[in-house]
């Protein structure tokens, strides 16, 4: 047993990795994994799965989240942007351009780490819930109380883990927007079975699932000016608080969840009519906390439903890693699919 736990969560996999396991369910994605998804490139043909990263535009769908800004570079004095490498030797020909970027790590296209969430709980069996994360991990050190950059910057769990497993392995895509259009509703365990079994989806374990809603289209549509109120009220998002749902998660043994909605699911109404205690996001908590099922969010996947399903086909190969930066819970990405 861990050293870090007494006590799990119930329906978590703490442990079941190893005591001080970071990738969770990525553990799946094992060689002879990704030499299966290989097998589903058939055309070659590639898709970007990322929407541009100054997409959605302004701080309209999340107030705490501003735009990716370009900041200049200064050499020698100046800004270092279409001008010669050096400015000490009239003779050289090179022309130099460089800049440098300031960027939410979950503004648009991104993987949430499991430093992104974590619950209050009494991992140690004392009485008192503390912050804990999966695997009974603290984001904070546990001497210091501080992160890798002072107040912030995950000592465990962060995103680099992720970027390190190099997240490539078989796609299966679930194509909502074919048979909900793009009516705003949450679709619960029922619902998502009987739309596989319609399109003859087969998920297996250690698969990478992606849902297609639409709703980044309507993003793009949006032009960098989208209006939150008409925004949230369309597409399908996935029922958090639908026990059954959370269960498949578990049992169907699925490597990551990925959506092209802000959230993959809807916010718990259970935790807005303030009852209970309990998650806004019990997807989230489910994934990410307890059993460490990595989430994608705002995932540009379109184009590559509509292929899939004029081909007849649901698997391709997906290659999807985040950025390797230390201590982030988050992080920018530009998948890659591959049939």
């Amino acid at each position: 047993m861990s050293k870090r736990w007494k006590i799990r969560p119930d329906g978590s996999n703490w442990g079941d990795f190893g005591p001080d396991d970071q990738l969770g369910r990525l553990n799946l994605l094992t060689e002879a994994r990704v030499l299966e998804a290989v097998k589903q490139v058939r055309t070659g043909k590639t898709f970007c799965l990322s929407m541009p990263l100054d997409l959605p535009g302004g701080n309209a769908i999340n107030p705490s989240r501003l735009p990716p800004e370009l900041k200049p570079v200064i050499r020698e004095g100046e800004i270092a942007f279409d001008g010669p490498a050096r400015r000490d030797n009239p003779l050289q020909t090179d022309l130099l351009c460089d800049d440098a970027m300031l960027i939410h790590s979950q503004y648009s296209t991104q993987w949430d780490s499991f430093s992104h969430i974590g619950a209050m709980f009494d991992a140690d069996g004392d009485g008192e819930a503390e912050h804990v994360y999966y695997n009974g991990f603290k984001v904070l050190s546990e001497e210091t109380g501080k992160g890798l950059y002072g107040a912030i910057g995950a000592v465990n769990l962060g995103i680099e883990n992720m970027a390190e497993s190099c997240v490539q392995g078989r796609g299966v895509m679930i194509d909502l927007r074919a048979h909900c259009g793009d009516e705003r509703r949450a679709v619960g365990f029922a619902e998502l079975m009987a739309i596989m079994a319609k399109d003859n989806v087969e998920v297996a374990e250690g698969d990478l699932v992606c849902l297609h809603t639409g709703f980044a289209d309507r993003i793009v549509e949006a032009a960098k000016t989208p209006d939150p109120q008409p925004v949230g009220a369309v597409c399908t998002v996935l029922d958090g608080d639908d026990k059954a749902l959370l269960n498949w998660i578990s049992e169907s043994g699925v490597a990551a969840l990925v959506s092209d909605n802000v959230a993959v699911e809807q916010s718990s109404s259970v935790a807005r009519e303030m009852k209970v205690p309990g998650p806004v996001l019990p997807l989230h908590e489910h994934c990410l906390f307890k059993i460490g099922v990595p989430l994608g969010e705002l995932w540009h996947l379109s184009e590559l439903a509509g292929w899939l399903r004029e081909n007849k086909r649901t698997r391709f190969l997906l290659t999807a890693p985040p950025l390797r930066m230390p201590g982030a819970v988050g992080s920018p990405a530009t998948p890659v699919a591959t049939v």
